[in-house]
């Protein structure tokens, strides 16, 4: 029955769409797999990969957007057929329509009513987006008004409950944002500055007998950002009301009821050839889900914030073997495992040698710094009579990941340009994963581009990871033809040669093209995965080993 529903409001809206005089957009993005089994690809347990059941699979998106004057319609269908991709929200199947919208919108109000997408500052208390190869879609069903009398000044309200598959959350969300421009109420010249204030509130009724937490959580954060010249600075400090405490995924602790708060600054210089940036952040007990009992789940499902890894975003396959993830949450396990949040920063310094000096050579060499360092809160933790904790609000404690690296890249000639990486890190597995050990690795890295033709080039990127433990030494190999901007192909090999287990030195090989016409790309590829977190813009999604065929398609009009 969803399936009628859904192509017949497809088919309804392309017909009121093409009968009226406006602006017609859309898309579509469909993303299949075919698993297979694979006899030589092991589990830990040296069990051999077996595809799941309904093998074949695919993640489906339609969406149609009309735009007449001040106004923009939308809606989003989706189909999970015969499911959705591996380790997706369960909640994601069959067709239906997801999110459908009314906009209207001129030079000082904007009202939506339906699904809508927001962000609050830096998103650390609410952050609602779609970001499909996560599975991700929390976005907020209600209505937002926006209120912008003058320049520089806008006013934010709204009223939502959060997508989750087909349906939406039992809390439901409130939420006001207001931003002053400082810089255009004084009119200054050159300097930018503003200032912004926040409240987000979560009403979900307690689903404990006799709750010792209130059914609003209440949370407010303040925000001040400076421009001067090449200078800037930005900060913001968030606070959430005492909750519950989830440690254990769908399981609401009514003995711990904790405030949560998160510190962030960011300052850093910037101009042609240098800049330097700098980033620290401070995290304690800032989960926050729309539904106190989906803390700790695996699919992101109904996350009302936005808290990234705030480390270096390599590009390199073996630098993602022991991803970094923010660590939120409270956990008071044992002696040996306690958390309650997350401190530390990143720092980036970029240089440019220019051209014809003794480094810059005849094209320039840029030269890249970052390093990134986080500990677990230091305090005081108590794990009977009743559990608590006391942090100390500037204290470092258990180390959980650091990550230094380097990169170089150089340009040789009109034709070729090759790239250097050297990363070092520290990776407390048990902390991070729950797993045993501290991870050290060193990573090297190149890659040379090579213009055989004005429109043809072909790309190879050499790595080698040498690790203590766990996986132990890994080599991978990737090269990749490009034939114009039409047509690429490549063909890639990730090799754990050094894993002290025999049956696990896996080769995670791929085979795979692309090919874009106009608005539309279509992609198929055959290979294996590999088990672990897959990552974009710091928020991951863990995925399980696998084998098979994929197929990629995507389109817009």
């Amino acid at each position: 029955m969803k399936k009628f529903v859904f192509i017949g409001l497809l088919a309804v809206t392309a017909t009121v769409v093409g009968q009226e005089k406006g602006t017609v957009s859309g898309g579509f993005e469909s993303n299949a797999q075919w698993y297979l089994n694979d006899k030589t690809l092991y589990d830990e347990y040296h069990n051999s990969t077996v595809h799941p059941e309904d093998p074949l699979r695919s993640n489906n998106y339609l969406f149609v957007n009309y735009k007449i004057k001040n106004w923009t319609f939308g809606i989003q269908g989706e189909a999970y057929e015969q499911q959705a991709l591996l380790n997706y929200n369960p909640k994601y199947k069959d067709a239906n329509v997801a999110t459908y919208f009314a906009q209207f919108k001129n030079d000082k109000i904007d009202v939506t009513a339906g699904y809508f997408y927001e962000q609050f500052g830096s998103g650390l208390l609410l952050r609602t987006w779609e970001d499909r190869a996560l599975g991700i879609n929390n976005a907020l069903r209600g209505l937002r008004f926006i209120y912008k009398p003058t320049k520089y000044f806008t006013l934010k309200t709204l009223f939502g409950q959060q997508r989750t598959g087909f349906d939406v959350s039992e809390g439901k969300i409130y939420g006001v944002d207001a931003e002053l421009m400082l810089s255009d109420v004084f009119k200054f010249e050159k300097d930018e500055l503003s200032f912004g204030l926040t409240y987000v509130g979560r009403d979900e009724k307690p689903t404990v007998v006799n709750p010792n937490y209130s059914s609003l959580t209440n949370s407010f954060a303040g925000r001040l950002n400076f421009v001067h010249d090449s200078f800037y600075i930005s900060t913001e400090y968030d606070f959430k009301s005492k909750d519950a405490v989830v440690q254990v995924p769908t399981q609401i602790d009514n003995n711990l009821i904790k405030p949560g708060s998160a510190l962030l600054l960011n300052l850093g210089y910037s101009k042609k050839g240098f800049g330097v940036d700098g980033t620290f952040r401070r995290l304690e007990n800032m989960n926050f889900f729309s539904e106190r009992s989906a803390g700790g789940n695996k699919y992101n499902n109904l996350i009302m914030n936005y808290l990234p890894s705030l480390t270096k975003q390599h590009h390199y396959n073996l630098a993602n073997i022991y991803v970094y993830q923010a660590q939120p949450g409270v956990l008071i396990t044992d002696v040996s495992l306690v958390k309650a949040g997350e401190i530390g920063g990143q720092l980036d310094v970029f240089y440019n040698f220019k051209k014809g000096t003794a480094l810059g050579g005849k094209y320039g060499t840029k030269v890249a710094l970052n390093y990134a360092e986080y500990h677990g809160l230091g305090g005081d933790y108590y794990l009977f009579s009743p559990q608590d904790y006391q942090t100390e609000f500037m204290g470092f404690g258990k180390k959980y990941f650091s990550d230094a690296n380097i990169e170089i890249t150089k340009k040789w000639s009109d034709r070729t340009q090759s790239g250097f990486s050297f990363i070092n890190q520290y990776y407390d597995k048990k902390y991070l994963e729950g797993g045993k050990g501290i991870i050290y690795t060193n990573i090297a890295g190149a890659e040379t581009t090579y213009k055989y033709s004005k429109n043809n080039s072909v790309r190879v990127q050499a790595e080698h990871m040498w690790a203590n433990i766990d996986k132990k030494n890994w080599a991978s190999l990737l090269t990749e033809f490009n034939f114009g901007t039409k047509y690429s192909l490549y063909v890639s090999d990730m090799y754990n040669y050094g894993n002290d287990d025999a049956k696990l030195r896996t080769h995670y090989y791929g085979i795979g093209n692309s090919y874009r016409y106009k608005s539309t790309r279509i992609s198929l590829a055959y290979g294996r995965q590999r088990g672990g977190l897959v990552c974009v813009g710091g928020v991951c999604r863990n995925v399980p080993e696998s084998t098979g065929l994929s197929l990629s398609l995507n389109t817009s009009f």
